[in-house]
């Protein structure tokens, strides 16, 4: 049976993938494995990936390109471990992330961790979770959709009983499915918050979470997606519940 699934979409990420997969990989049991799906790129990141020959990877295609979003949801709807952990092309898992996360999902369904900048010191994280405020679900749910709660994908993992609420995506979701898994880890229960960051990201013109502020449209935008997505989750976790 396979323990860990990391899922992994790519879209062009030719330049980074194989520094991510290495510390990732180095990381992992044999039991554990990596869900690539890749979202149609047009540079060699598919060959990279073939060329590590790592019997631990799993690679998918998309025939169109569909987004981060839904790349993310195929990649974690063919997972087939216990226990799921997100990754991003770009970034770099730090030493330890595995244990950390695999020994917080032995308590909570979600664990979320801090975030560090690659090239920058670990300490004190760029975005920092404490560990005090999972509990506080309510506040975290009201910072989610406020715009304010530091859930990146990257820095996330959860059991697999949690895709019985977080599967499938909503329609309307078009970004942020990050902030998607954490209103429903939210809602399910109390989120694991790690306060040492598991992952340092690396910042560039190409990051598909904004690293500037957005137009005040956009942002009212997001905040009415997020507000019908926690309509959705707290149904779905009902209907869970009485079953």
């Amino acid at each position: 049976m396979t323990r860990v699934s990391v899922c992994l979409a790519t879209y062009d990420g030719a330049a980074w993938v194989e520094e991510l997969l290495g510390s990732v990989l180095d990381q992992l049991g044999p039991d554990d494995e990596v869900v690539v799906v890749d979202d149609g790129s047009t540079d060699d990141t598919v060959a990279r990936v073939e060329a590590l020959r790592d019997p631990r990877i799993r690679l998918s295609r998309n025939e169109t390109n569909v987004g981060s979003v839904r790349t993310f949801e195929r990649a974690l709807g063919l997972a087939r471990g216990d226990l799921l952990l997100l990754a991003d092309q770009d970034d770099v898992w730090v030493p330890g992330r595995l244990d950390a996360m695999v020994a917080a999902l032995g308590e909570r369904a979600v664990v979320a961790t801090s975030v560090a900048v690659l090239g920058e010191p670990l300490e004190p994280p760029r975005w920092a979770l404490r560990a005090a405020d999972g509990p506080r679900r309510a506040l975290n749910v009201a910072l989610v959709l406020v715009g304010v709660r530091w859930y990146f994908g990257c820095a996330m993992g959860l059991r697999r009983e949690v895709l019985e609420v977080l599967l499938p995506f909503p329609g309307f979701l078009r970004e942020s499915h990050d902030l998607w898994l954490g209103l429903v880890g939210n809602l399910l229960g109390p989120v694991a918050h790690l306060e040492e960051p598991s992952v340092a990201r690396r910042l560039h013109g190409s990051n598909q979470t904004p690293t500037r502020w957005r137009s005040l449209p956009t942002i009212l935008r997001a905040r009415w997606m997020l507000g019908r997505a926690l309509a959705v989750a707290a149904h779905r976790a009902r209907r869970r519940r009485a079953v």
